[in-house]
């Protein structure tokens, strides 16, 4: 067994400003650190050291479940230090830990970059806003800073349902009740159904998987709830074509115009290395729902939705381009990351020579 402990490897993570903890056996412990993975210098990860880590961090009542799963998610604590989220998968037999860091405190939209018109969002009413990205990409960050915001400004009861719960909220004007899958509830269509009989006002699904989830959340959105949801999908018109996707195609059409009818847009970003190298800064399009975009929806011509916003911050919307454009100018980033990162460098090449006068000044 090594001489290091789970804690104190968690601990230091905490003090790098680490992202995620990597913990496999065989293994040396790796730091995410700024999107790049860092090896320690401490010994590889014994099958004691896993055993004794799953020990510390898995709840008593989900042991039998853990050893009987391939994969398993749950959360950690270490008091005065942070709240993690913990997958435990299997690797060649073995068992293999993912340890994502969640810091209690709640950044607001400026501390984090976002666009200050993401702010519309949080003044909703009802309708479904969906927040997609890659793993990593800042996804419950950028929700928990709009609901902190509905929470400081509005007297609401939000309801949450995760995989595991990863920010904990203190009420403020608005109330809270969280529920973690496998502990509160059996699964999120169990949640969503429960949830609506619970008086709430707003609704989080921590991540959309499956029909039956897409099903449950228009039906809370229909019935006047204001509904947000992960997606792992990369722009607005992806996350459109994914939602429809989950149904068979005997069904889409009448999907696609019960989600026109309660969609109100959607939130994609991803993390980029900043230009002086130290930590990083999402670049992010921003679609709010318009009676043209409902049209171009119902009517399947997604691409017009494009064309709309490229013309130049139309409604306050923001493509890639734009966000990445302005980022690139305010020199947070570089002009190669810029490129790298973006779907159409074309086009984002046409921004930064000035060909498009409508990239100027987005947020």
């Amino acid at each position: 067994m090594s001489d290091y402990t789970i804690d104190s490897l968690l601990k230091k993570a905490n003090e790098l400003g680490a992202s995620d903890l990597h913990f496999i056996v065989g293994e040396v412990p790796s730091f995410r650190i700024d999107g790049q993975i860092i090896k320690s210098k401490l010994p590889p990860v014994t099958e004691d050291d896993m055993m004794q880590a799953i020990d510390t961090m898995a709840p008593v009542s989900m042991r039998d479940k853990i050893f009987k799963s391939y994969d398993s998610d749950f959360p950690y604590e270490i008091e005065g230090v942070s709240r993690f989220r913990v997958n435990l998968a299997m690797s060649f037999g073995y068992h293999s830990m993912t340890v994502r860091l969640v810091s209690y405190d709640i950044p607001s939209f400026e501390q984090l970059s976002l666009p200050p018109t993401i702010e519309k969002f949080s003044k909703l009413e009802n309708g479904i806003v969906l927040i997609t990205g890659v793993a990593g990409s800042g996804k419950s960050t950028t929700i928990a800073s709009i609901l902190d915001n509905i929470n400081s400004t509005q007297k609401k009861h939000i309801v949450t349902i995760e995989d595991p719960i990863e920010y904990v909220y203190k009420s403020k004007k608005s109330i809270f009740t969280q529920r973690q899958i496998g502990i509160d509830t059996a699964n999120y269509i169990d949640g969503l159904k429960f949830a609506l009989r619970q008086d709430p006002n707003v609704i989080l699904i921590g991540e959309i998987r499956d029909m039956e989830t897409v099903q449950s959340a228009l039906h809370a959105a229909e019935t006047g709830h204001l509904v947000f949801a992960t997606l792992h999908t990369f722009n607005a018109i992806q996350t459109i074509n994914r939602i429809l996707s989950f149904f068979p195609p005997s069904e889409r059409e009448a999907v696609r115009a019960q989600f026109a009818e309660v969609f109100r847009g959607s939130v994609s970003q991803k993390l980029l290395p900043n230009a002086n190298g130290k930590g990083r800064t999402p670049a992010v399009e921003l679609l709010y729902s318009t009676p043209t975009i409902k049209d171009f929806i119902l009517k399947d011509e997604l691409e017009e939705i494009y064309k709309l916003v490229q013309k130049g911050s139309y409604n306050d919307m923001i493509t890639f381009n734009m966000s990445l454009y302005d980022l690139y100018k305010q020199g947070k980033i570089t002009k190669e990351t810029a490129l790298e990162h973006s779907d159409t460098p074309n086009e984002l090449m046409h921004y930064i020579r000035g060909v498009y006068s409508g990239s100027e000044n987005q947020y």
